[in-house]
């Protein structure tokens, strides 16, 4: 039985969805049902965007000679973003072990992004920035220059209900964008109009390896409290 959301009665919570739906890089071949597919979409089209314009377009790429083709492009341009990581070295926060296998899985999604059933393209149609003429010259300036900024507001909300929905149901996936430095090229394979701008390449099958839990940095060594140099701590009472 589901209810009407499409969840069943041992649905995931939402927290255990958030904590363990780590980066999957490698998937299964194995066909997803349009039922499930359908669901994922549903979710990405409840996210909150910029004045409810929905703005968004999610390519979904089944077709085989299709995903070969973007694996090409994908391939390709992630070799240089290889040289940028393998430049930039391990960070702080992982062991050389975690560095590794980071570093691995990278490496095997270059490989086999084509392998997996579906790849989703996240897209938005960006639409010149019409600003009425009592807007000061300045703030119009700076609203412009904002714009490229903001706009992945709206969609990337919606990346992230995708992401949920896939580890609710037993999918895995992975939040990409090397295929960017490709955007032209890869907007041909699509036939996407002028107006469409992709924004993240996500490959989406069932995982062949385990779900979470995610490992992250300590919430007192990112966030901070009213000033910079104020780490959050929870309250000792």
């Amino acid at each position: 039985m589901t209810d009407e959301y499409g969840q069943s009665d041992n649905s995931m919570g939402l927290f255990e969805a958030m904590y363990t739906a780590r980066a999957m890089r490698w998937l299964k071949p194995d066909p997803i049902p349009d039922k499930v597919l359908q669901q994922v979409l549903e979710a990405a089209t409840r996210a909150p965007n910029a004045g409810n314009r929905q703005n968004w377009l999610f390519m979904v790429v089944r077709d085989a000679e299709q995903r070969h083709r973007i694996g090409e492009i994908y391939q390709r341009v992630s070799l240089w973003v290889l040289q940028r990581y393998q430049h930039q070295g391990r960070p702080q926060n992982q062991s050389a072990a975690e560095y590794d296998r980071m570093m691995q899985g990278g490496m095997h999604l270059y490989e086999h992004m084509r392998d997996a059933p579906v790849l989703l393209v996240p897209c938005l149609r960006i639409t010149p920035l019409e600003l009425p003429a009592e807007i000061p010259p300045q703030v119009a300036t700076a609203m412009r220059e904002a714009y490229p900024w903001t706009a992945g507001a709206s969609i990337y909300p919606a990346l992230q209900n995708v992401i949920l929905a896939c580890r609710a149901l037993g999918l895995g996936t992975v939040l990409t964008t090397n295929h960017t430095i490709a955007e032209d090229e890869i907007k041909q394979v699509l036939g996407l109009p002028p107006e469409c701008r992709t924004f993240a390449l996500m490959p989406i099958g069932y995982p062949e390896r385990n779900f979470g839990p995610v490992k992250r940095r300590a919430v007192s060594e990112v966030a901070m409290v009213d000033r910079y140099g104020t780490p959050f701590s929870p309250s000792s009472e």
